[in-house]
């Protein structure tokens, strides 16, 4: 993530920001141009500015509707699109109950991050549609509540990512990251390996790459159900660290992708933010320092050198500061080369439409947590709702059974593939 700057006073402005810190100015961010902005300072419900994007073209723009109501976003909507919500709230098909102080916190909280996430999506250049443009290949997003009764499982199925907002509660998933044995745990490293598998139901499933996939990851037409069942049995083999880059990724080709997928976005941001300040770096041993300036994101090899001093520099500050290391991963040659593979296929589809290719039955996410459910068009996006979830716990999830979660009507079951939250590089 890049730094900005405050167009009133020249100040630096962070990407959460809806006020600059030095001038007290209020800004938005505008999707389209990839910038803060300034807004009026008088901040009427229907506040909009002209912002110029690229190519010169002006165009009007509004705050999103959480922006106003619920100070819980930052971004700008076009005024044209006759929306509500801003690119990244739109997404969102359900959240909890608002009038709960606890929820709203979390729910604003998730909203953050998946607003980071989809940064880094439109910085890659990749298609992002909603349901209601896309009923077969969009995306929409679920952040739901849990109960004893009925707990809910971070997933992806079909284009519908699951997300508990319990993630939000930093002791909730300290605990968890403790018992799974996790090295990071984190709200958008959830979010970056449920995307991994959408991503891979677009990308590698409909665009021709699945024998290119297998060749490195393996094969993933093998039973989902089976693999969950031998990893939380017998756990991840005692070598795991050669081929894959957590023991999660070791359970099943799918769960490899996505792990990598997120480790790739990881760097992706990480050295984004080490360029923006200007890092330069030197590798221990070496005389050659690496100036993250100089990195060019199209460069595989340029990016993992940036990144093995990036890494090695912080981790080395974490312990001056008698911390954990903020890196605990080792990158083996099959992980780079996996790696690789991402950054290649993301290479190839930057800019281009989704393929439209129908999923082959043998290859398609079998379902096997719960009941699949038919697209919906995004509804209800700020008020509480209900919905339905897999009543399967960890760690062996057996068959799901629908179960209302937050009030009112309840929803269709998430389906495939919703399985016990994951030990993503977070």
């Amino acid at each position: 993530m890049r730094l900005f700057t405050c167009e009133c006073c020249k100040s630096v402005l962070f990407f959460d920001n809806s006020r600059c810190m030095s001038c007290d100015q209020p800004i938005g961010y505008c999707a389209e141009a990839a910038k803060l902005v300034p807004l009026p300072k008088e901040q009427t419900a229907d506040v909009s500015v002209e912002v110029a994007l690229p190519g010169g073209k002006r165009e009007t723009f509004l705050k999103c509707k959480n922006f106003t109501e619920h100070d819980a976003c930052n971004w700008l909507v076009r005024a044209e699109d006759r929306e509500p919500y801003c690119l990244s709230c739109r997404l969102t098909e359900i959240i909890p109950d608002l009038s709960d102080a606890k929820n709203k916190q979390a729910w604003a909280e998730v909203e953050s991050a998946k607003r980071r996430l989809l940064y880094t999506l439109r910085a890659l250049r990749l298609p992002v549609l909603t349901k209601t443009e896309d009923a077969t290949a969009g995306l929409s997003f679920r952040f739901l509540v849990g109960t004893e009764e009925a707990p809910v499982l971070t997933g992806h199925a079909d284009g519908l990512i699951t997300l508990n907002v319990a993630e939000a509660d930093a002791a909730y998933r300290e605990n968890m990251r403790e018992k799974l044995g996790e090295a990071y745990r984190t709200v958008l490293g959830h979010l970056r390996h449920e995307i991994g598998h959408y991503y891979w139901d677009r990308l590698i499933r409909d665009g021709n790459r699945v024998e290119a996939f297998r060749a490195l990851f393996g094969d993933e037409s093998l039973s989902y159900e089976t693999a969950i069942q031998r990893h939380y049995g017998e756990g991840p083999p005692a070598n795991w660290a050669d081929s894959y880059i957590s023991a999660y990724a070791t359970m099943h080709p799918w769960e490899d992708w996505a792990e990598t997928w997120a480790h790739y976005l990881h760097m992706l941001d990480t050295l984004e933010t080490a360029k923006s300040h200007g890092l330069t770096v030197r590798l221990p041993g070496e005389n050659e320092r690496v100036s993250t300036d100089e990195l060019t994101f199209g460069d595989f090899d340029g990016l993992m050198a940036g990144w093995q001093a990036v890494t090695i520099a912080l981790n080395s500050l974490s312990r001056s500061m008698g911390m954990k290391d903020v890196y605990p991963f080792v990158l083996s040659k099959s992980v780079r080369d996996k790696l690789h593979f991402v950054h290649d296929v993301l290479s190839d589809c930057s800019g281009k439409p989704l393929p439209r290719v129908a999923a082959p039955a043998n290859v398609a996410p079998a379902a096997e947590s719960g009941a699949a459910a038919p697209p919906r068009a995004p509804a209800a996006l700020n008020a509480p709702a209900a919905a339905a979830a897999p009543s399967a716990v960890h760690p062996s999830p057996p068959a799901a059974s629908p179960a209302a979660l937050n009030a009112a009507a309840a929803a269709p079951a998430v389906p495939a593939k919703v399985k016990p939250a994951v030990a993503t590089p977070q």
